[in-house]
């Protein structure tokens, strides 16, 4: 794949820019609703994609070699459905032409997350992303 078809499996969600707690024994991951100061929520993209991983030194590129293991992943990313050997969903951008699928479905954190500089205790902000 050439680095955009790579780029273009992103469906936008931004789900991967939210803070998660892992049990390390279990490797359970719960999400949260605090995204990355970075992550523009009106496109659920990173407003400094470019330099991520300098302003955010544990921001993962997903390579894959980060694909062996994505348990970490969001269960509806991307990267890890076809890791998993599963079809991209009905609403992904790349199927269904649009990226405003990906909102439609419920599957956008954008607008429903705060940033981490309004957030408190993270605890406080653990949720169960339906989708």
């Amino acid at each position: 794949m050439t680095p955009e078809e790579w780029e273009s499996l992103c469906d936008g969600c931004g789900k991967c820019c939210l803070h998660r707690f892992e049990d390390e024994e279990t490797r359970e991951i719960q999400f949260t609703n605090v995204c990355c100061r970075y992550l523009d929520q009106s496109v659920c993209r990173c407003s400094d994609y470019p330099n991520r991983s300098l302003n955010v030194p544990d921001c993962v590129s997903i390579t894959l070699e980060v694909l062996e293991d994505p348990y970490w992943l969001p269960e509806s990313c991307a990267y890890r459905l076809l890791a998993e050997g599963r079809p991209l969903p009905e609403w992904h951008p790349l199927v269904s032409g649009t990226g405003e699928t990906v909102i439609y479905s419920g599957n956008s954190v954008g607008g429903r997350v705060i940033s981490e500089l309004q957030a408190d205790n993270l605890d406080h902000h653990i949720i169960d992303w339906i989708r």
